[in-house]
């Protein structure tokens, strides 16, 4: 180290496991990024994205001023000051001619990593009144907010498995030593995984490919893609049918019980073992062994979400540790409380069960072309394209666009690069780089580099496996010419609700006045918060309006952390179901079973297509780091060397794949790792469209997994596009 240099911490933003770094600076740069031992919660533990901070940060491909469309029609530099007045003379007049559902709003995943893309587009939303709301969640974990939704009343309410004290954990449609866990905040996921070994616990992983996960287990099952929910409801069966249910202390917090019973049957291991191809003693010996635990948790995550019957896997999920009475119980599967939580609610007088509350509706509203229901305020997003390319009364012809690349998230890219090129009148992102969406844009802006950001994780803190509140500065100042995140969105939301003008601090002193109003707290309180910006007053209130009562200054005075304490039993201060209890069998889940049931009966497709996750990748937003590209993270087509042997492939061919939506070429490894009948392409990739500006990328691009989808096919209860268990046919490229 220099003797210019100095370290900071950071909480890493690049994926939900949130670890603490410890950046290397040398004047302005960052130079080194190491695991923060001191840091409260991942005490020291890193992977390659975190490591790779300093190239993500230093990205000479980052814009770093505004770009605008000329009337030559090409994008080029602009003030900050010519880009929302360019907004704010485009869209309010748009809105006014043709009302706001002609406006739509696309939400990223790296919105949840960032404190600004937490905190402002709720405001955008407000200020636009569009009902035209898509995100990221459609494509990954809508289905677990929805069976949360109807199970507990609340969407967000999701229970986390508590790894460090559980001694038997069953993994479905996860890979958390790729992933580092998603909906389940832990640093250092591997290890927590192999200190469930050391202490004599079990660990069972579901998933159609051997994955460095499954290979860690005590217990692989293969399973056939796309056949989650009809094993999971085997083992719920079996545990009622052999009596094996005991859910304990819950019981007199549930609702249901009977009806779920007679709902299950049918789906005994027997019936199920064809569909899924797990024999019907290994379904029986995993429901007794999950029984027989003395603690239980059952997790599923995207592989068992992005299918056809993902809402129905993921509230089996939930179904299985209450049936084991391992909800709400230390060992099993907790609500987390983050220190930005809403206050406890106070149980039902006279009684330990919760007072009622609203419960959560389904198809408030619909889409206006196929009539796909709402889920969570959000329309499908495999659904944006048609929204914008056919005609007729609130037709979308306006886009903000926040931190997401659709055209290589969503079904059919082809189709909605298309839209967006020729059926929008104005488009705006907010995107550190010109990728194969924002490229469509008439005004792009980008934020800072992380480094030049605070940083709390007012989403990921909700999912956490163990209660704590962390919270970092910007590590280096804000460079010339750059604007800080949170004034970005501020000035758009002045911009599109024609306050364009008026000072940024307007949007945060009308957020605190807000939320003053909803706590039921003093105007007063106000005039008592600290902080730098507007966002530091924000997060300070919302710390004193929590449940511990927390202070920004108090933060502050911890850099690495403050320690909240394990998760505890806390069901009742969160259920907001209209009965007060945990609603077993919703209706719209008991309406879906017959659907279920009717896939007993379905004929496998000879060769389906599962996405898998790349440790040194996020999506398509990280693949413009030169240090992550490489090594396992390649966009290859993983295939069983019996199914190569069969289709006449050799390791490294190029393969032809085709499905519903169009064909994509891809070389091919092959690798026992996938069973046979199944191949398996990363997510993200298909970084081939001309006018980006992201020449790592660009350099390999992949294939884009996703071209092979049309987005007709939904999981009908979330509008989640499906993107496991694809049939597809594979052929040698000529």
């Amino acid at each position: 180290m220099s003797h210019d240099s100095r370290t900071a911490p950071r909480i890493c933003p690049l994926c939900e496991a949130t670890c603490g770094l410890t950046l290397t600076i040398e004047g302005t740069t960052v130079t080194g990024a190491r695991g923060d031992r001191d840091d409260i919660f991942s005490r020291g533990f890193i992977c390659p994205k975190g490591a790779s901070f300093g190239g993500l940060d230093a990205d000479p491909d980052r814009l770093r001023v505004p770009l605008v469309r000329g009337d030559d029609g090409e994008l080029r530099e602009a003030a900050w000051g010519e880009a929302f007045d360019r907004i704010a003379a485009r869209m309010p007049d748009l809105v006014k001619a043709h009302g706001p559902q002609a406006v739509g709003v696309v939400l990223g995943n790296p919105n949840v990593h960032t404190m600004a893309g937490s905190l402002y587009p709720p405001l955008l939303l407000g200020a636009l009144r569009t009902r035209n709301v898509f995100t990221a969640s459609t494509l990954d974990q809508m289905p677990k907010h929805v069976s949360s939704g109807l199970l507990f009343g609340d969407a967000h309410a999701i229970p986390v498995p508590d790894l460090d004290r559980t001694d038997h954990l069953l993994l479905i449609g996860a890979n958390p030593l790729e992933s580092n866990g998603s909906l389940c905040t832990a640093p250092d996921f591997p290890g927590r995984l192999k200190a469930l070994r050391r202490r004599g616990g079990t660990l069972t992983v579901i998933d159609p490919r051997r994955t460095r996960t499954a290979r860690l287990a005590d217990r692989h099952v293969p399973i056939r893609p796309g056949a989650d929910a009809l094993l999971l409801a085997a083992l719920a069966h079996t545990l009622i049918e052999e009596k094996l249910a005991d859910p304990g202390p819950l019981a007199e917090h549930l609702e249901g019980l009977d009806e779920l019973a007679a709902a299950l049957a049918g789906f005994t291991p027997e019936a199920v073992a064809a569909a899924c191809d797990v024999d019907a003693d290994t379904i029986t010996a995993i429901a007794r062994e999950l029984a027989a635990a003395p603690t239980a948790a059952v997790y599923g995550r995207i592989g068992s979400c992005t299918v056809e019957h993902g809402t129905l896997a993921s509230w089996l999920v939930d179904v299985l540790n209450i049936l084991t009475g391992n909800l709400d119980r230390p060992g099993g599967a907790l609500f987390p409380l983050s220190a930005t939580a809403r206050a406890p609610r106070a149980a039902e007088p006279g009684t330990r069960n919760a007072a009622p509350g609203k419960g959560f509706a389904l198809g408030r509203w619909s889409s206006r072309v196929s009539g796909h229901p709402e889920a969570k305020g959000e329309l499908p997003i495999a659904a944006l394209a048609e929204e914008i390319d056919t005609p007729g009364q609130d037709r979308i012809r306006a886009l903000v666009v926040i931190a997401a690349n659709p055209v290589l998230s969503a079904p059919d890219g082809d189709r909605l690069d298309a839209a967006l090129a020729d059926g929008l009148d104005f488009m705006v992102s907010v995107d550190p780089y010109l990728n194969e969406t924002s490229r469509r844009a008439d005004v792009v802006l980008p934020p800072p580099p992380p480094s030049q950001s605070a940083h709390f994780d007012f989403a990921f803190n909700s999912f956490a496996v163990h209660n704590q509140v962390r919270y970092t500065r910007a590590a280096v100042p804000l460079e010339d010419g750059r604007m800080d995140e949170s004034e970005i969105h501020a000035r758009l939301i002045l911009a599109v609700s024609g306050m364009h003008g008026a000072p940024p601090s307007a949007v945060d002193d009308l957020a605190v006045d807000t939320a003053l109003a909803r706590a039921g707290a003093p105007k007063e309180l106000a005039a008592g918060l600290t902080g730098e910006s507007g966002p530091e007053r924000r997060l300070d209130l919302m710390l004193r309006l929590g449940p511990y009562g927390l202070t920004l200054e108090q933060l502050l005075a911890h850099p690495h952390g403050i320690d909240l304490g394990p998760l505890q039993p806390r069901l009742t201060e969160v259920l907001r179901t209209r009965s007060g209890r945990v609603e077993l069998l919703p209706d719209p889940i008991a309406a879906d079973l017959p659907r279920l049931r009717r896939a007993l009966g379905d004929r496998p497709a000879p060769l389906v297509l599962v996405g898998r996750r790349h440790l040194r990748s996020n999506n398509s937003w990280m693949h413009n780091v030169g240090s992550l590209t490489g090594g396992s993270n390649v966009c290859t087509l993983q295939i069983h060397p019996d199914d190569a042997a069969r289709l006449g492939l050799a390791d490294g061919d190029t393969a032809r794949i085709e499905s519903s939506g169009g064909g994509i070429e891809a070389p091919a490894e092959i690798t026992d790792t996938v069973r046979s009948g199944v191949v398996s392409l990363p997510h993200g990739w298909g970084h081939s469209r001309p006018g980006t500006r992201m020449s790592v990328a660009a350099a390999h691009p992949g294939a884009n997994v996703n071209q092979l989808l049309d987005g007709t096919l939904l999981d009908p209860l979330s509008g989640t596009a499906v993107l496991n268990a694809i049939p597809v046919s594979v052929t040698p490229a000529h």
